[in-house]
């Protein structure tokens, strides 16, 4: 087997018992790097140390990976909808908005309200400028078929 010590100076190769000989005349641990290469490559190291670092490094790396995962929250309103029911749903979009979440604003047309969706159109931008101090237009009013609908995305904070 080949050997390498812990500064990373190869030793040459010599048998497993020899190995294993310097490992603990040094208090360290023989570790088997490569089991399948001819000769077979071993390291004397601290393998409790090796393994502290190395989750650590685990842990900086789910550190940096992790982000906000922004999820899309849905509010329905209708063309005929009133003050009251209109704050509500203010108050719902305003929460959704500041804990970072988008809000998709929706309404959906029955009968004779698709002879006039503007009136839905009109109610939207309505809706988004009672929302103007939290949120941004991601995507303006369009229509798609009986529902208009409009995206808001949170502000950036700095």
């Amino acid at each position: 087997m080949l050997l390498i010590d812990e500064n990373g100076q190869k030793l040459g190769v010599m048998p497993r018992s020899e190995a294993l000989r310097i490992a603990e005349f040094r208090n360290l641990d023989l570790v088997n790097i490569s089991p399948t290469s001819k000769p077979v490559v071993c390291k004397i190291m601290d393998y409790g140390k090796y393994r502290f670092e190395m989750l650590k490094k685990e842990k900086e790396a789910k550190k940096a990976q992790t982000q906000k995962i922004i999820k899309v929250k849905e509010i329905k309103l209708s063309q005929t909808i009133d003050v009251g029911d209109v704050n509500t749903r203010l108050k719902q979009a305003r929460k959704f908005l500041e804990a970072g979440d988008k809000v998709k604003v929706s309404i959906k047309m029955f009968g004779r309200q698709m002879a006039h969706p503007e009136i839905s159109v009109q109610v939207l931008e309505d809706f988004f400028k009672e929302l103007a101090d939290v949120a941004t237009l991601e995507k303006k009013p369009t229509g798609e078929g009986r529902i208009t609908y409009m995206m808001l995305a949170p502000i950036a904070k700095k």
